[in-house]
């Protein structure tokens, strides 16, 4: 019998090329893949996983969502450990669940949540030289914890996009954004309806600059009335970043 199964995945994103399957390029997408093929090679068809959304080279997560259809007889709860034997250790399948047909990890997403951390020290603990944005100079944490309010709500978010996107609308709902400092690391979390490309790094990185003084607290405001990308900061470096988490409100009523 034909089975929709979802998958919930951590993985260390330092030594791929993003999540996207592309050739001749190690991948998350195409090592996962190819450990489902090597498992349910009865399929004898192409394994095409669909996810909650793409993750750049570097980037990493700790509750990616995925799912795939399947014509295996493995117990839900058995073909996570059947994965993680034919995955390397630095991608883990932490969940797998079989859902109804029409469940959708991409489409179905009602929200998810980002974590962006900042490294404030004079010195970088090389536990976090993979896992976050080294600043050895002095942020304002106030200055960035005010301008990060205006950010919430729906607005467009034009100004907040990365080049090389063809998004049909930039306007985005931000549910919660909020910084958390637990000494030396600054902790960006966000949650909302859906992000642009590049768009937790481009506020990760405008914060990095209000907290140096190198940009006014104004110009995250400033920028959604604009939509004018140059009145923002850096886009901060991808590997601070981290997909936390993903909601699905319409699995409760399935």
């Amino acid at each position: 019998m034909v089975k929709n199964i979802k998958l919930k995945i951590a993985y260390d994103g330092t030594g791929y090329h993003g999540w996207q399957t592309q050739p001749g390029k190690n991948t998350i997408q195409g090592t996962i893949e190819e450990a489902i093929y090597t498992v349910m090679k009865e399929m004898k068809q192409k394994i095409n996983l669909t996810v909650s959304g793409r993750t750049d080279s570097g980037v990493h997560a700790l509750g990616q969502i995925a799912n795939f259809i399947s014509d295996t007889n493995i117990p839900q709860d058995k073909i996570k450990i059947a994965l993680n034997a034919n995955l390397p250790n630095d991608i883990r399948i932490l969940e797998s669940e079989i859902v109804p047909m029409e469940f959708n990890s991409r489409f179905d997403a009602h929200d998810k949540t980002y974590m962006y951390q900042i490294y404030n020290d004079r010195v970088l603990s090389p536990f976090y030289s993979r896992y976050s944005c080294f600043v050895p100079s002095r942020l304002d944490f106030d200055k960035m914890e005010e301008s990060l309010k205006c950010i919430i709500g729906s607005h467009d978010f034009k100004g907040f996009m990365a080049t090389g996107s063809d998004v049909k609308t930039t306007v985005r709902t931000i549910y919660e954004a909020k910084l958390i400092y637990e000494r030396p690391i600054i902790k960006l979390y966000i949650t909302g309806s859906g992000f642009l490309y590049n768009m937790v790094r481009i506020i990760a990185g405008t914060l990095i600059d209000i907290g140096k003084g190198i940009k006014g607290s104004e110009c995250m405001e400033e920028a959604i009335k604009t939509k004018d990308r140059t009145a923002l900061g850096q886009t901060a470096v991808s590997r601070g970043l981290f997909l936390i988490s993903v909601n699905y409100k319409k699995m409760l009523d399935m």
